[in-house]
């Protein structure tokens, strides 16, 4: 984004905790955890934290908005992952189309290893926004998705929260720090889609760590 784009969205942000309080923070985190259009939460926290150390929220209040806004945006996005998933199939082109089979190796992904997926992608900028999504789409059981969706969450947006209130009126001193964190979060995304592309191509075996599938007999293992 250009700086007069990202000067834009944290103005927006400052105008909407300013002018309409708790339930601005509330919906802030909602668009944040849904990720359409994609908001910063490290700018949203540390400058609710600001307001919290000003006496303008109570600390509680702002957790608890953050947190319930979280949850609202991530079950939406759960929602139209789930709602998703018999239409997708199909859905590509050539080596790179969607097949009922690829479902299939996703539900057993998120079966084996979707809680701590949920948990660890909370406090991943950018993967943060966006895992609901393919949980969603893997079916996995709403109440385990909530209760490691909000695991997550937590000591993310307290860490934030708690930055704004020590750094105070130096809040947005907080956002080239963390503009690295988003570069990390963007090179893990790119990553994750090389190595689903490499999975439905048959070139990985899913699961960690990345494996090759096993040669058939008299078959040259590619090099």
């Amino acid at each position: 984004m250009s700086f007069s784009v990202v000067g834009s969205v944290v103005g927006l942000i400052v105008f909407v905790l300013g002018a309409i309080g708790l339930p601005g923070l509330f919906l802030l985190m909602t668009v944040e955890s849904f990720g359409i259009p994609p908001l910063p939460s490290e700018v949203i926290l540390p400058f609710a934290g600001f307001l919290v150390a000003e006496g303008t929220f109570s600390l509680e209040g702002a957790l608890a908005a953050c947190l319930l806004g979280g949850l609202v945006g991530a079950f939406a996005a759960y929602a139209i992952g789930r709602w998703w998933r018999h239409r997708i199939a199909g859905i590509g082109l050539g080596p790179f189309r969607l097949e009922p089979r690829h479902l299939e190796r996703m539900d057993t992904w998120f079966r084996q290893h979707g809680e701590a997926t949920v948990a660890l992608a909370r406090i991943v900028p950018i993967v943060r926004s966006y895992i609901s999504y393919p949980a969603g789409t893997a079916e996995m059981p709403p109440a385990r998705f909530g209760a490691y969706t909000l695991l997550g969450m937590t000591p993310y947006a307290v860490g934030l929260l708690y930055a704004g209130m020590l750094l105070r009126s130096r809040w947005s001193s907080l956002e080239p720090l963390f503009r690295w964190f988003d570069y990390a979060g963007a090179a893990i995304v790119v990553g994750l889609l090389v190595y689903v592309v490499l999975v439905l191509r048959g070139k990985l075996l899913p699961g960690w760590p990345p494996r090759r599938p096993p040669t058939r007999a008299g078959e040259v293992p590619p090099s």
